[in-house]
Order: structure tokens, then C-alpha cells, then sequence
């Protein structure tokens, strides 16, 4: 009896939220809002000013990043197609003029993608963009490490790196301005009072634009550039040449080794990619030991068929995706 009163007291309650008769709404006619309308926003509020101005602050963060996003894939495209210009040197009669080729890719990336990137963040935070630009930094800092070492066989560094992304264009007009009041005392002090020096040609006044290079972006690119040097030690073999593999085991093992001591490692993708790196020096050492032990034991155009053929075990490693 007890559980049926309560099912019937139960049934009787009303359900959801109280509401006003119509004989009892004594809202007024104007305040009223039909189902579905919009209240009407008073744009004179200071709280409704304050917002728009926040709306225009993040649609203008969200359209730049946008555009870093864009210009940072088109960065990492033309860095690859620099990458795989250079494993086209196979041989010294090749190696300079496509080098010359390089160079002129990675000279038309500065002037053109770098500094259109570095255009953007002028007068940004340079980390509040920074997913949006690392990965085009990044291959292109392996490109241009590539390229130094295909050039003169060493490592560039990150100051040298960062002094290719300075770049000069022209002042803004307040910097106009003063270049121009210091610059007219040393022009009337050479020229003669016969020259008019009012239609002298004037070169326009620049200023110096850097586009900031951390230095994880420079530690990640440098970790992937590892991976090409494999490449190109393989290319090398299969090309016949026995000597490239061993000068560049020594320079990976130096890389690897400066990687695995550094203190604060830059996330877990630092991690990974120094284990791609170990896999790489691990395939670079296992072609050193098949030219120096069994290198007289198989044919030289079956050496590349006999490296590519060892399973991963062998390596002590998986396979990596680089």
C-alpha cells in the first residue's frame, strides 16, 4: 500500500520547472521574448564593446595563423625539394653545379617564404605562433644543414643559421624620417653648392628584419638531418663509393653523441627523433662493417641489394617512420 500511494503521489507532481499561469503573468507585453528571437544588444554598452574588441583581437590571431600555417607548408615543400636535389650528387663532376642549384633554392626560400613568415610576426610573441611555423623551420633548418655539409662538410651552427634569417627591407616612416634628418648634414657637407641636391636620387633607408630560430626548432631539423646523411651513405654505396660511409659514420657518431647528453630534451618529440637518429648511425655502421669485413667477399654492385636486405633485428632497433 505504501509503495502504491507513493506511485500515485508521484504521478501527480509536476514536472519540470514551475510555471506562471497566464492569468497570473503580469510581465509586461515589451519585455517579452518570443521562442526562437534574438534579445536585442545594446552596441553603446561598455561589456558589448569590450567584446568586439575581443572578437576582432582573435579573429585577427586566427586569420594570421592561418596564413604562418600556409606559408610553413609551403616552406617544408620547397625545403624537401632542395633535400632531394642534393642526394642527387653522385659524383664530383655533378656536385658543384647542383650544389650552386641548392643554394639558389634555399636563397629563393630566404627572400621569399622566410621572409614573408618573419613579416607576420614582427611585433609578435614569437612563441605564440610557434606550432604554426616549427615544422617549415625545421625542414628547412635540415635543408640547409644538408647543404653546408654536402658544401663543405661540417655542421652549421645555430648562430650561423640565424644570421641567413635577417633580412633587410625598407623603414617604416618614422624610421624614414630620422634616417633622412641624419643623413642630409653629410650630404651638404660633401656635395658643392652647385649641385642641386634636392634631385639627387636618394637610396631608400632600410632596417634589419629577424625572424627568431629557437633553439629546439634548430635541434629537431638537425636530428632529421641525420636521417638524410644515411641516405646519402647509402646512395653512396650503391654509386660505388667506398669512402663516403666511413667519413660520415664519425661525424653521426659525434651528432648522436652530443644529442644523448643534452640536459633538458625538448618534449617527447626529441625523444623519438633521437631514436630515429640511433637507427640511422646503426645502418651506417652496419655498411661500414660489410665494406671493411666482407666488402671482399661480395661483388661491389651487390653490396647496396646485400645492406637494404638486413632485417631490423640486426640493427638492435625497430623500424622508424623518418
Amino acid at each position: 500500500m505504501v509503495r502504491s500511494d507513493r506511485r500515485r503521489d508521484d504521478g501527480k507532481r509536476p514536472k519540470g520547472p514551475m510555471k506562471r499561469s497566464q492569468a497570473d503573468d503580469s510581465w509586461p507585453a515589451s519585455q517579452k521574448v518570443r521562442k526562437g528571437a534574438r534579445p536585442a544588444v545594446d552596441e553603446n554598452s561598455e561589456v558589448v564593446k569590450t567584446f568586439r574588441v575581443f572578437q576582432s583581437e582573435l579573429d585577427a590571431k586566427h586569420d594570421k595563423h592561418e596564413r604562418l600555417v600556409k606559408l610553413s607548408r609551403d616552406v617544408t615543400i620547397e625545403s624537401k625539394r632542395t633535400i632531394f636535389l642534393l642526394h642527387r650528387i653522385t659524383s664530383e663532376e655533378v656536385k658543384q653545379p647542383l650544389i650552386r642549384e641548392a643554394q639558389a633554392k634555399i636563397e629563393a626560400i630566404q627572400s621569399g617564404l622566410l621572409l614573408r613568415i618573419a613579416q607576420e610576426l614582427e611585433g609578435e610573441d614569437p612563441f605564440l605562433f610557434q606550432r604554426a611555423v616549427s615544422p617549415g623551420l625545421q625542414e628547412y633548418v635540415e635543408a640547409v644543414l644538408f647543404l653546408g655539409y654536402a658544401a663543405e662538410a661540417r655542421l652549421m651552427g645555430l648562430g650561423e643559421v640565424r644570421g641567413q634569417l635577417r633580412f633587410r627591407v625598407p623603414a617604416t616612416d618614422g624610421e624614414d624620417s630620422k634616417s633622412k634628418d641624419s643623413s642630409d648634414p653629410t650630404v651638404e657637407g660633401v656635395l658643392p653648392e652647385s649641385v642641386d641636391q634636392e634631385n639627387l636620387p636618394r637610396t631608400p633607408p632600410m632596417r634589419t628584419l629577424a625572424l627568431h630560430l629557437s633553439p629546439t626548432d634548430y635541434v629537431l631539423g638537425m636530428a632529421d638531418f641525420t636521417g638524410e646523411l644515411m641516405r646519402a651513405c647509402i646512395n653512396g654505396i650503391g654509386a660505388g663509393d667506398a669512402q663516403t660511409p666511413f667519413a660520415l659514420v664519425a661525424f653521426l657518431r659525434q651528432l648522436y653523441d652530443g644529442c644523448r647528453f643534452l640536459g633538458n630534451r625538448p618534449g617527447r618529440e626529441f625523444v623519438r627523433k633521437l631514436a630515429v637518429m640511433r637507427q640511422s648511425l646503426a645502418k651506417v655502421e652496419s655498411a661500414c662493417y660489410m665494406l671493411q669485413v666482407r666488402g671482399s667477399e661480395i661483388p661491389k654492385h651487390m653490396l647496396l641489394d646485400v645492406i637494404s636486405s638486413l632485417p631490423n633485428s640486426e640493427l638492435g632497433m625497430e623500424d622508424f617512420d623518418t
